[in-house]
């Protein structure tokens, strides 16, 4: 009796395997669908250069990166992103791009 409490232990485990692939790939399809709305946000927003920015989300959470010309357009891209629903945090690591670059 033994040996069929641990047949249906491994049973348990491998269905509990084959539940965490979809997961993952759904997770990424999200994260994909989400990068591409904040994106969407950014190049609707008046004053904001976002060819430079880039997007990397992770269940959620924005990270912006790359570089703009001037201040004013770090904080539009950061309101750009929180304003996309499913959003839950940004973090901005955006620059200034120096005059020339």
């Amino acid at each position: 009796m033994a040996s069929f409490g641990v047949a249906s232990i491994s049973a348990h485990a491998q269905s509990s395997d084959a539940a965490a692939a979809p997961t993952a790939k759904s997770s990424k399809a999200s994260n994909k669908a989400l990068s591409k709305e904040v994106r969407r946000a950014m190049s609707k927003t008046k004053g904001l250069t976002s060819s430079n920015i880039n997007v990397r989300v992770r269940d959620g959470a924005v990270t912006l990166a790359g570089t703009v010309p001037d201040n004013s357009q770090i904080e539009k891209a950061t309101e750009a992103a929180k304003s996309v629903p499913g959003v839950t945090s940004v973090k901005n690591a955006i620059t200034i791009r120096e005059i020339g670059q």
